[in-house]
């Protein structure tokens, strides 16, 4: 007989990639941040691609407007949009790496820096002023070129 355990499943594919960073981070801890960051850069140069594809302006303004949509607008605010910066503040990360660490989060945010580069500019620079990784109450994320 299988014993089931009652664990909480993740709610999408997002909390189960974030379920098995954080069990690769626990395991291995900053050996695993540059197999983790390399990974997610694929991730984010992957979807960067698929959108810059779809939309007809690649500008900071539109592509952010289009990543706004992949967010839970309960959790996520935007605080500006323009064509040279893209500000947002989280109280949830959709990993759910919250108390984790700083480290974890700036090599899993590789996925969304990698995204802004390839679909708008290479250039892009991305500040993690806070995050919940870290403890702060909320993340506070600046994409700027």
């Amino acid at each position: 007989m299988i014993k089931r355990n009652n664990d909480k499943l993740p709610a999408n594919p997002i909390e189960a990639q974030g379920l098995l960073i954080k069990a690769v981070y626990k395991k291995f801890d900053k050996e695993a941040l540059p197999i983790i960051r390399t990974v997610c850069q694929k991730q984010g140069k992957a979807l960067g691609l698929k959108i810059k594809n779809k939309l007809t302006k690649n500008n900071l303004t539109t592509v952010a407007k289009a990543f706004s949509k992949s967010f839970d607008q309960k959790f996520v605010k935007i605080v500006s949009i323009s064509d040279e910066k893209f500000h947002i503040r989280g109280t949830k990360c959709p990993f759910g790496l919250e108390n984790t660490s700083r480290e974890l989060c700036e090599a899993v945010m590789v996925i969304d820096h990698e995204y802004f580069r390839e679909a708008v500019d290479d250039k892009i620079k991305l500040k993690i002023l806070k995050t919940v990784a870290d403890g702060d109450p909320y993340c506070d994320t600046i994409y700027e070129i």
